[in-house]
């Protein structure tokens, strides 16, 4: 059987601010050793002052950032690495953005509810992102369709748990389900 760090692939791990898109992702590059990259180094200065301000990002304020994200990810792939995105993604066009610079992106979405992820937005440090935008996040969200490649994580679960399961649907040989 083959590893399926062997084959290097393109991971997003999506959810809304707080869900541990950094954390996972960190962990699921380590476990697959992949490149890390945090979507949110990405935002232009522009982007991270409008949400610093409690403004949320309209679509087009997102485009040059998920085009931007795409990007990260080819340059990567074509280097024969694998990498991890931490990425909002949080509407199906935004993953289509992403889809258009490596159809096989396979997703990892990261779900709780909004009272646990609000707890852990209010506790952490040194984030842009204010908690007043996080109810606009959930309002976004479009959980994976039936079409997109890609497994539900809920957050409440230990993320070490969990990163064993992506990895066991990356694999060739598993049913990698559709976001169920």
């Amino acid at each position: 059987m083959t590893s399926p760090a062997a084959r290097p692939r393109a991971i997003v791990v999506l959810g809304v601010s707080g869900s541990g898109k950094s954390t996972f992702g960190r962990l699921l590059a380590e476990r697959l050793t992949y490149d890390f990259c945090d979507a949110d180094d990405l935002h232009s200065p522009a982007n991270i002052e409008k949400m610093r301000a409690g403004h949320p990002l309209t679509d087009g304020d997102r485009v040059p950032w998920l085009n931007a994200v795409g990007q990260r990810m080819r340059s990567t792939l074509a280097l024969g690495r694998g990498v991890v995105v931490a990425c909002s993604a949080l509407k199906k066009s935004y993953r289509d953005v992403i889809r258009e610079y490596e159809p096989a992106t396979f997703f990892v979405f990261l779900d709780g509810t909004q009272e646990l992820i609000m707890s852990r937005v209010v506790a952490r440090q040194g984030s842009f992102m204010p908690p007043s935008l996080l109810s606009s996040q959930f309002a976004t969200l479009e959980p994976l369709d039936a079409d997109e490649v890609g497994v539900r994580i809920d957050v409440a679960r230990e993320f070490a748990d969990t990163v064993e399961e992506v990895v066991t649907a990356l694999s060739p040989h598993s049913d990698s389900g559709n976001g169920s």
